[in-house]
């Protein structure tokens, strides 16, 4: 399922994100950690992919279309508190 939501929301949903959270949410998805940073936003794609976002420039951000939202799903649950971080650095 896609959704839409701006860049600096995105961004900002991320900021939020107790430590250890983007390893958690990769480990659990099997991704390269660099690819769920990716999804946030990030572009190291020497070490992650791309995960399906698509921007689009204008206020806040831009917007961002994003096809699959199972990575934003789990981080709002994690801040939620209605899931663990199983990994802490």
């Amino acid at each position: 399922m896609s959704t839409t939501i701006t860049f600096n929301q995105l961004r900002k949903l991320k900021d939020n994100l107790p430590e250890g959270s983007i390893r958690t949410i990769a480990e659990e998805l099997s991704l390269d950690v660099e690819t769920v940073r990716n999804y946030f936003g990030g572009s190291n794609y020497d070490r992650g992919k791309c995960v399906g976002i698509h921007v689009e420039q204008g206020p806040d951000g831009g917007i961002v279309e994003l096809d699959d939202t199972t990575i934003l799903e789990m981080a709002r649950e994690i801040i939620e508190g209605k899931r663990e971080i199983h990994y802490k650095s």
